[in-house]
């Protein structure tokens, strides 16, 4: 009992002694009490039309007394625009008689409305001010947002063909179906924004037709930094990908990245051409980047890259992959699937016999090479061969494997750590020159980023001709 009340009388002791710390009268002399975390709050893209995500800014209070703010507002400077305050769990435009406790700060949370502009798809700059006012003295922080005017889809069916052009991106909710017979022409520097778990699911054919200035890009649609200044840009899952299931599909210099499933390409008929694929991305997919079931696909100075089930997976069908990058860096879970997984048929045995050739690619990163049907015994009797292919792993030459390195790295310019997936080679890269020149098309002669493979007497292996670095120094 004795040692219940010595506790209680030290806890009592403790809270008077922190009480007295505390003065509660106001502060009415000063006038540079108070500071901010930062003097601007800037959202750099907003979409027009619809609220951005939350910023933030800290209010400080140096003195020993309480301070009270008899005025923060938003100025209503900007006639196209609407800045929103949370002060103490209230939003509005305006607040009085705000209090913070001497030597304590308090949050204002900030959102952007912006009105949609005349201006197309060019971006506007829009400034407003948030005015503080305590003891007579005006202190403000200054508000800016870049608009961004789109056009919305929402759960939308495409019956005839149908054009999408660059003149202002498309943010897509839900799902946006392309039926039967029907054809979606993607224009050159057109950009998708796909909300969460929104999908672009096709019936009928997809014509994404980039271009190495103009490339076509399917992204997430969050603009926002999770934190400081890493972007939402490069978390994955954050929307739903893209299902071809129609014939003669044909992407070039296609960016789709940060979606849960990647690109999913299924046929009942492999005998003819599901999907075309010249210097595309697919990167970063919280399952896999890419999947194709029973389906001729064809791809040529693509990156696929960073996944955590594997970062291309064939099942059945035919696959052609020349001078293709196989990457695999994934950063928000470990990665358990190899790099190229391939299945002859499927259990039922009703798709064709896998029929693929690999040629001039990359294999590297976290993960396996490909998956266990890569070892003698099951590949034996498969229409399967990797022809001057770099491959982490050991291994030797056979009937299945002609001209390849083994034991490679091709020194990769990624750094996980700060955030960096470049896939291009480095100065002592083991994928320099090692190409078979005769199995790449003309159409794949120059890269990505327009770099000439046949610039060089050798050509690279991968997705992305080496460049020399004037210094490398591995960072």
């Amino acid at each position: 009992m004795k040692k219940i009340f010595y506790i209680l009388l030290v806890a009592v002791a403790s809270m008077l002694a922190l009480s007295s710390c505390i003065n509660d009268d106001f502060d009415t002399t000063g006038t540079n009490l108070l500071s901010f975390s930062t003097d601007t709050v800037a959202f750099d893209t907003v979409m027009t039309g619809q609220g951005s995500a939350t910023k933030q800014f800290i209010i400080y209070n140096h003195s020993d007394k309480q301070v009270r703010i008899s005025s923060l507002k938003v100025a209503g400077l900007a006639s196209s625009a609407k800045f929103y305050l949370n002060v103490d769990g209230q939003k509005g435009t305006e607040f009085h008689d705000v209090e913070i406790r001497g030597k304590d700060s308090i949050y204002v949370f900030v959102e952007a409305y912006l009105d949609e502009t005349a201006k197309g798809t060019d971006l506007s700059q829009v400034f407003d001010r948030i005015d503080i006012v305590a003891n007579g003295a005006t202190q403000s922080v200054v508000l800016s947002a870049w608009g961004q005017n789109f056009t919305r889809i929402t759960r939308d069916t495409i019956k005839q063909d149908t054009h999408f052009t660059a003149d202002r991106p498309y943010v897509i909710y839900d799902t946006l179906t392309v039926m039967p017979g029907v054809t979606l022409t993607i224009d050159p520097g057109a950009t998708l924004y796909f909300h969460d778990k929104a999908a672009l699911v096709s019936f009928g054919t997809v014509k994404a037709i980039g271009t190495q200035e103009k490339p076509i890009v399917m992204r997430g649609d969050r603009l926002d930094n999770v934190v400081g200044q890493i972007s939402f840009d490069i978390m994955s899952g954050q929307w739903g990908g893209v299902q071809l299931y129609g014939l003669g599909n044909d992407f070039r210099y296609v960016d789709v990245h940060s979606s849960s499933t990647g690109v999913l390409v299924m046929s009942d008929d492999p005998t003819q051409q599901s999907l075309y694929m010249l210097n595309c991305v697919m990167h970063n997919s919280s399952s896999y980047c890419f999947m194709s079931f029973n389906a001729w696909v064809e791809a040529y100075g693509t990156e696929f890259s960073d996944a955590p089930s594997g970062v291309a997976y064939f099942e059945g069908g035919k696959v052609r992959c020349t001078n293709c990058t196989f990457g695999n860096y994934y950063l928000f879970k470990a990665v358990d699937g190899a790099n190229i997984i391939l299945f002859e048929q499927d259990d039922e045995k009703t798709y064709q016999k896998l029929d693929a050739i690999f040629a001039n690619c990359i294999s590297y990163g976290l993960g396996f090479d490909i998956n266990d049907i890569a070892s003698s015994d099951k590949i034996v009797n498969t229409n399967i061969y990797f022809y001057n292919t770099l491959f982490k792993s050991s291994g030797e030459d056979d009937t299945h494997f002609f001209n390849n390195v083994w034991g490679g790295d091709p020194k990769f310019y990624v750094d996980r750590d700060h955030y960096v997936f470049d896939y291009r080679l480095r100065n002592e890269s083991g994928a320099i020159g090692k190409a078979n020149r005769s199995m790449v098309p003309e159409a794949a002669r120059y890269d990505r980023y327009g770099q000439d493979r046949f610039a060089r007497d050798s050509v690279d292996l991968g997705a992305y001709v080496w460049v020399p670095a004037a210094t490398d120094d591995n960072k």
